[in-house]
């Protein structure tokens, strides 16, 4: 019997070992929930225009004749009729209000919300947004928002200096909009016997890893559908703990596969590379021509009793320096390590190094998606 037991743990040892030989180099087990979500379960965009008012002397100017016309309208309500030519109000601005409706939000629960400035004003410090209904793509008031604008800066000027932190045209109200409408989504639909993943980055290995990792879980009750979604058929134990399901599922380890991509940022000379980055032998060679020109003054002197005058004259000299090219080959590689070390010593900066890239990729020895952004 302890023989048996001995071989037993001596296959598992060997199978772990060949599983962990067989994983990609660099591959990081994720949480499915952290890769996917379930369709239907989704936030929504909510927009309105309202006003800020409070503001000292640093709102909208009469310019902004919308601005004038909406508190002359906001007055007219409060039963006070006034012409909005003969407002010369400044210490209000017009704005839009921005927020997100998390799924499963209650009528009654609130949400933060962002004012930012629509005519000219100058600063939103120390204002207080006036009741502003919020409303979806439909046209339906989802929340109704007000309360004081946190811009999280300041300024201050005097004589000619200034300090400035932040934008002050816009700003936050933590928790400042109240819920007043449930959005209804396609998880609460009773009687439902199935469920969809919807992959964050689409992909037909990652969604194919997905199903197995589900399969071997809860056995075989899903299939993927295309490289975005994973249909899971709910097991007829856990119909009526849908929301368990769901947790487990979420639950469950995955190794994503992506696409070997490069991304550069010229603006910032950020260069970005996948793990998945290979590239063909290849001869690099990085080197830079130097030119400097200067200039000086110099001083004529005529010769003695010639009746001549001393004249200042410019002389350039122009010198031209070319730096050695180092010409080196980079192996095949097949680790994103390997590229980055090859690249290093040759001694590139990163300008050059997105030079040498955009290079190694139109001589097709770059195994990877270029992007630019």
């Amino acid at each position: 019997m302890r023989r048996f037991i001995v071989l037993a743990i001596t296959v598992l040892l060997l199978l772990a070992q060949i599983g962990t030989a067989m994983a990609a180099p660099g591959a990081v087990n994720t949480r499915i929930k952290d890769i996917a979500k379930v369709q239907g379960v989704r936030s929504n965009q909510l927009v309105g225009y309202g006003l800020v008012v409070g503001l000292a002397g640093t709102g909208d100017s009469t310019k902004s004749t919308f601005t004038m016309q909406s508190i002359a309208n906001m007055l007219k309500s409060f039963g006070v009729i006034v012409s909005a030519s003969a407002l010369q109000s400044k210490n209000a601005a017009a704005v839009i209000v921005t927020a997100q409706l998390p799924p499963f939000v209650k009528p009654g629960d609130t949400i933060d919300i962002t004012v930012s400035s629509l005519g000219d004003a100058k600063s939103l410090q120390g204002g207080t947004l006036l009741q502003t209904p919020l409303k979806a793509g439909n046209g339906n008031v989802y929340a109704v928002g007000q309360g004081a604008v946190s811009t999280g800066g300041f300024a201050a000027k005097s004589g000619g200096s200034s300090q400035q932190k932040n934008f002050l045209t816009a700003g936050n109200i933590p928790s400042g909009a109240i819920v007043e409408r449930e959005v209804g989504t396609t998880f609460a639909d009773s009687g439902k016997t199935t469920i969809t993943l919807a992959l964050n980055q689409p992909d037909f290995t990652t969604a194919s890893r997905i199903s197995a990792a589900v399969d071997s879980r809860f056995g075989p009750v899903s299939q993927p559908r295309d490289a975005g979604s994973v249909i899971v058929s709910i097991p007829s134990e856990y119909a009526r703990d849908v929301v368990g399901f769901i947790a487990a599922i979420e639950e469950l380890p995955v190794t994503p596969d992506n696409a070997a991509k490069v991304i550069i940022n010229e603006r910032t000379g950020t260069i970005v590379m996948g793990a998945n980055v290979t590239i063909d032998e290849v001869a690099v060679a990085q080197g830079g021509l130097n030119i400097r020109i200067s200039a000086a003054k110099e001083v004529s002197q005529p010769g003695a009793f010639s009746g001549g005058k001393t004249v200042v004259t410019d002389k350039s000299t122009v010198d031209v320096t070319e730096q050695k090219a180092n010409l080196i080959l980079l192996p095949a590689s097949a680790s994103v390590g390997d590229v980055v070390e090859a690249l290093n010593a040759v001694g590139a900066t990163p300008r050059d190094i997105m030079a040498i890239l955009q290079a190694m990729k139109a001589a097709g020895a770059l195994h990877a998606e270029l992007q630019i952004i």
